[in-house]
């Protein structure tokens, strides 16, 4: 009777195969160049955040502490801001002013920017080199400075004078010019073929651009929003031209009249005010950031 062998397969080697360990090398290091990039940026970090950082801190101190050679306070004192709100008993209603105001602008901003940008680029629109031509015009002229007359003048005809409200008509109208290029830079990103796809299709100017253009300009409608949100929330001249009621005013002219001689004030009462004055701007923008960075990387500053 035959028997069988058993005897195991034979893996079948190829001379070229290499082992692992032959294939593995050393993980390079960062270069120079790397390296003094990455201490620029932590540089410029420092000296943006350190500031901010020490009002912070100095809101916080006790008034022994504010007036020692240190950073962080020895005792934390939360009262400050307490007191600053008893202190300025309009604080409160300056601070939703400059809430109304904000939104009003950034608003009424944002939609004519938006419209504006959507037909100098895809709308066949009469006189748009005119048009494009005195906006870059109002971008070399200090139109807050050298127009401050004639507003103050409109808005006395308009009876608009210690009006909160009344602030949002030129805030918008001087930041429009910038708010109407960054649209039409990212609108200029978007290709020709689509919108012309989409009237073959039988859409409207209206449905193109509600359901096709804005999702694809989204970056820069926030970074729209983030620039009119700055410059309306800390505009001082024009609200403190125009308001002359305490109450009527925004948060800028409180904290400027706050640090200017209202009493007997001291750093850290100071610093409080300042802090509850730059918080919503930091939190906004801290929310927006990505989208605002992906709007500038998309062409939103194409001129």
């Amino acid at each position: 009777m035959a028997t069988r062998e058993l005897t195991a397969p034979v893996a079948h080697v190829s001379p070229r195969a290499t082992p692992v360990a032959d294939t593995w090398r050393p993980r390079r290091g960062p270069t120079m160049g790397t390296v003094l990039r990455h201490l620029t940026l932590i540089v410029f970090c420092v000296i943006i955040l350190f500031p901010i950082a020490w009002v912070l801190l100095l809101s916080v101190k006790s008034l022994p502490d504010a007036y020692q050679n240190e950073i962080w306070p020895t005792v934390f004192d939360f009262s400050h801001y307490a007191y600053s709100l008893q202190r300025i008993p309009t604080l409160a209603t300056n601070f939703w002013n400059s809430v109304l105001v904000t939104t009003g602008t950034v608003v009424l901003t944002t939609i004519a920017a938006i419209l504006a940008g959507y037909a100098l680029v895809h709308l066949r629109t009469p006189g748009k080199a005119v048009i494009l031509a005195l906006l870059v015009a109002s971008l070399f002229f200090p139109t807050r400075v050298t127009a401050l007359i004639a507003i103050w003048d409109i808005q006395r005809r308009l009876g608009l004078i210690n009006v909160t409200w009344g602030l949002i008509l030129p805030y918008v109208a001087l930041s429009i010019a910038i708010s109407v290029f960054i649209m039409r830079g990212m609108f200029e990103t978007i290709p020709k073929d689509l919108p012309d796809a989409a009237r073959i299709d039988g859409a409207g100017p209206v449905r193109m651009l509600l359901g096709i253009m804005l999702p694809l300009v989204s970056n820069g409608i926030v970074v729209v929003i983030i620039v009119n949100f700055v410059a309306a929330w800390g505009e001082y001249l024009l609200a403190v031209s125009l308001m002359n009621d305490q109450s009527a005013r925004t948060l800028p002219v409180v904290l400027a009249s706050a640090s200017g001689g209202m009493g007997a004030w001291v750093w850290p009462r100071i610093a409080a005010v300042y802090v509850m004055a730059i918080t919503p701007g930091l939190v906004a923008f801290s929310i927006a950031q990505r989208w605002y960075m992906k709007g500038l990387q998309e062409g939103a500053l194409k001129t």
